[in-house]
């Protein structure tokens, strides 16, 4: 399944996903206008248009949410706050430049 989110700008859009969450781009197409990133089997595809700010949330799962929320806030992304389901996840939402949603996932109920 891969997650498309509607940019202004291709490029920042690009670096965003590549440096600050950790997405490998596996295809971009200049004249097309348009990227495929992909991260711990979520992909992601980016092309340039109006982004809709209620559109489809991809899901990352990482290791630590609590690491990655404050990683992210020293780097100036815009982060919400960690929420915590009853022992089983950690949840972490994140917004693009453009204010496309990314939710970060850490699964915790082995943790004790």
């Amino acid at each position: 399944m891969t997650v498309w989110y509607s940019v202004r700008d291709l490029d920042a859009a690009r670096r965003f996903y590549r440096d600050k969450l950790g997405f490998t781009e596996m295809h971009f197409d200049a004249g097309e206008r348009w990227s495929r990133l992909e991260r711990g089997g979520m992909e992601i595809a980016l092309t340039v248009g109006d982004p809709q700010q209620d559109g489809a949330v991809a899901h990352v799962d990482v290791d630590d949410v609590k690491a990655e929320a404050e990683r992210l806030r020293a780097e100036g992304v815009a982060v919400g706050v960690v929420l915590e389901l009853h022992g089983e996840m950690r949840l972490l939402e994140v917004a693009d430049p453009d204010g496309n949603r990314i939710e970060l996932g850490q699964d915790v109920s082995n943790v004790r």
